[in-house]
């Protein structure tokens, strides 16, 4: 009954399961949603590619990192729909034209 007795204070209070706070875990897997977020809207304009691929480069290698660190389930939750979206916006992107099209060449 020790869960039923501990008070949630805190936006993300829902993704400690472990009754600890883990503030860096938690901004990792929410800034990879956001992250992930971003790079799947912007894969769908083909213009918006370079965007895109990097900001789902970026979601992807922020998500695996969090994947390493992640403690509670909510976290891996949150960590495994930003890399999927980051995932899907990278390879539009890369898609669409790439890291570097037509910027260097």
């Amino acid at each position: 009954m020790a869960q039923a007795a501990r008070s949630h204070h805190g936006l993300l209070t829902f993704l400690d399961t472990d009754g600890k706070s883990h503030p860096v875990e938690n901004a990792v897997a929410v800034a990879t949603v956001v992250i992930g977020v971003i790079a799947f809207v912007t894969a769908h304009f083909p213009h918006l590619h370079l965007v895109s691929s990097w900001v789902g480069l970026i979601g992807m290698i922020s998500g695996a990192w969090g994947q390493l660190r992640s403690v509670t389930t909510g976290e891996r939750f949150l960590l495994i729909i930003g890399l999927g979206a980051a995932g899907v916006g990278f390879y539009l992107g890369m898609a669409h034209g790439g890291l570097f099209g037509g910027v260097l060449g």
